[in-house]
């Protein structure tokens, strides 16, 4: 199971961590770094399914694929700001971190204004047709 494998990168990055902590504290941020990357580099694999699976229930649905494309660029947004600003507030800058955060969501909803407008197209044609 590959939650299993990303708790046993996890439990292992946070002892090298502690040792690594009372002997050389520089080196601490660095290895937290690569076992975040290495975590996030084990779920790829699973996500390429899902972006698979999600494609061909697209093609048969009929709903215009760049609502799809722009619902995929949240998410991205989404997970890269809160990787991002979780590795910030490791290193101690909770300010930035939040600020970060602050951005993403503002970003965010300027990417989901064109999904509004298309949803709001839709509400009409379906209104049209009562």
């Amino acid at each position: 199971m590959i939650i299993l494998k990303i708790c046993a990168v996890a439990a292992i990055t946070a002892v090298c961590a502690l040792i690594l902590k009372s002997n050389k504290s520089d080196l601490v941020p660095l290895c937290l770094a690569a076992g975040g990357i290495i975590m996030v580099l084990s779920v790829f694999d699973y996500l390429s399914e899902s972006i698979r699976l999600i494609k061909t229930f697209t093609e048969q649905t009929g709903i215009n694929s760049s609502v799809v494309k722009m619902i995929f660029k949240i998410i991205g947004i989404g997970y890269v700001v809160e990787l991002t600003a979780s590795s910030v507030k490791d290193l101690g800058f909770d300010s930035i971190a939040d600020k970060l955060i602050m951005c993403g969501k503002i970003i965010i909803f300027m990417v989901s204004v064109p999904i509004l407008s298309s949803l709001y197209s839709v509400i009409t044609s379906l209104i049209d047709l009562v």
